[in-house]
């Protein structure tokens, strides 16, 4: 019996020989190897993106809460002063009902009494002042529905169109938000009105 002398003779052994030596796995170039400086420089750069991504949800954050927290001191007290409109209201009405003549004859006592009410209106609206609630009226303006509620018209020649002539009612704000629109009445578009404002734009 005659001993295999070759790979023809040994089929294993060729098939063997035949499979290539790897050394170590293949690693794509844009996934470099452990431990070495591009992956470690890698990891810095996620880590920093990481980080600066926190910091920047975090600084949106403490505006966010600052922003509500300065929006609930300063509107926290709406309803509130809603309420203490009505007070300012009646105030104003208890002075508006007492006539010019009735003042001007006024006793002693009289003009005490309106002097007082004068005082606590004043004192109301100062007081509601140093919380940010202030009287706006809107008289002489153009009519804006943002500020203010139209209850009728009024047929007026001497102004424009859309002109508040007439202020039923004052209006309040709170910071920079509308509390209660000014109740008022506005100026109809008359011939006089019409015929004005054409000569003004052609002398423009």
């Amino acid at each position: 019996m005659t001993e295999p002398n070759g790979p023809k003779d040994n089929p294993e052994q060729a098939a063997r020989d035949a499979e290539p030596v790897v050394s170590k796995p293949y690693i794509m170039p844009d996934d470099p190897e452990d431990g070495s400086a591009e992956a470690l420089a890698k990891e810095a750069a996620d880590a920093r993106d990481k980080m600066l991504r926190t910091l920047a949800e975090m600084e949106n954050l403490r505006k966010r809460t600052a922003r509500e927290v300065s929006d609930a001191r300063t509107y926290g007290i709406t309803g509130f002063a809603r309420d203490v409109l009505d007070i300012a209201d009646n105030l104003q009405r208890a002075l508006d009902a007492v006539p010019a003549e009735t003042r001007a004859a006024a006793d002693a006592g009289l003009k005490a009494l309106i002097e007082g009410v004068e005082l606590t209106e004043r004192s109301l609206l100062n007081a509601l002042e140093k919380h940010g609630v202030k009287k706006f009226d809107p008289m002489g303006e153009k009519f804006d529905p943002n500020f203010q509620q139209a209850m009728y018209e009024v047929p007026d020649a001497s102004v424009p169109s859309g002109t508040v002539v007439q202020v039923v009612q004052a209006g309040y704000m709170l910071g920079e938000r509308i509390l209660r629109p000014a109740l008022v009445g506005v100026s109809k578009s008359g011939a006089k009105a019409a015929a004005a404002s054409e000569q003004k734009a052609v002398l423009q």
